[in-house]
């Protein structure tokens, strides 16, 4: 039988163990809480008649206007195909075969990662997160399809076929003309990021919109169009 003395003594060293391990306990879960969380890089596109599609972890960052080469097109350089602009903010697109004349406004990421879409559905958006439309690389031209009901922008752009032309009005005065290479529709849930934003050899371009069924929320898919520089005037 313990004296009473080793009998406190006792309790106080259990007591001390217990402290430590719920010390120990608190610091495993604040560090657990301020571990920074990992991108989703298969997020949905937004809900409603958001346009766009997420942007992937390895899409270029926003860059201003200028000649520079983006890291991620630097390497292919000397194996670029057919006519390639220097950098150059544009200003307005147009595509006669549905009627679509617009100015470009400039889209962003949003704090969750996918990319902004036009404030005012009559207007379409050139994501500034890519190349420069005419320049090295996968330029990206978004656009909503309806916005409560009423058709907007880039409502026929499913319609399009290939060989139809899209040019794109620089601020240097240039006038980048594409011809339409591929339409095709996706499931958002498996949009092709890497067709979208990958590393190409030539100017290209993405245009795209909402399309599928509509929920009454979102629509399921986005119609995508590709395109490739062709002329400039």
């Amino acid at each position: 039988m313990l004296s009473p003395s080793s009998w406190h003594a006792s309790r106080l060293v259990r007591g001390l163990i217990a402290i430590g391990l719920a010390i120990i306990g608190v610091v495993l879960i604040w560090a657990a809480l301020a571990r920074p969380a990992t991108p989703d890089s298969a997020l949905a596109p937004a809900p409603n008649d958001h346009s766009v599609p997420s942007t992937p972890p390895s899409a270029p960052q926003p860059t201003s206007e200028g000649p520079t080469p983006r890291a991620d097109q630097t390497d292919l350089r000397d194996r670029t195909r057919g006519v390639v602009l220097p950098e150059s903010d544009p200003v307005a697109v147009s595509i006669p075969r549905i009627g679509v004349r617009s100015r470009l406004v400039k889209l962003g990421l949003k704090d969750h990662g996918e990319m902004e879409t036009p404030a005012d559905p009559a207007v379409a958006g050139w994501f500034t997160g890519g190349p420069t439309p005419g320049a090295l690389g996968p330029a990206v031209i978004a656009g909503h399809v309806t916005w409560n009901g009423a058709r907007e922008v880039f409502y026929r752009l499913g319609s399009l076929r290939p060989g139809d032309e899209v040019t794109v009005s620089r601020k240097d005065g240039k006038t980048a003309i594409f011809t339409v290479s591929r339409v095709a529709r996706f499931s958002k849930e498996r949009f092709p990021s890497r067709a979208v934003y990958g590393r190409i050899d030539h100017a290209g371009l993405r245009l795209i919109t909402c399309g599928g069924t509509y929920d009454g929320h979102k629509y399921a898919d986005n119609v995508i169009v590709f395109a490739r520089l062709e002329a400039v005037r």
